[in-house]
């Protein structure tokens, strides 16, 4: 099974927000309009973290050596931790 594409889940993200964007401007809301604005910010931000990190397990899977799962995620875990 492939992953979804980078692509569509971000849509998936802008349309989910969008939603809600155009019925906070619908009931004249500026508040919420920024919260949303600031939130899907937020939440693009970390989608896309978490998309790379999906990637690079997924490109960790499929190099060729002997390495078990739990080995290839520790070798993950090693090169994201912070410093």
């Amino acid at each position: 099974m492939s992953p979804r594409a980078r692509d569509k889940i971000l849509a998936n993200l802008e349309a989910i927000y969008r939603e809600a964007y155009d019925r906070a401007k619908g009931i004249d809301d500026p508040g919420r309009m920024v919260d949303l604005d600031s939130s899907y910010q937020r939440e693009q931000l970390l989608l896309e973290v978490l998309i790379d990190i999906r990637d690079g397990i997924h490109a960790i899977g499929e190099a060729p050596n002997e390495k078990s799962a739990l080995e290839k995620l520790q070798t993950l875990r090693n090169l994201t931790k912070l410093r």
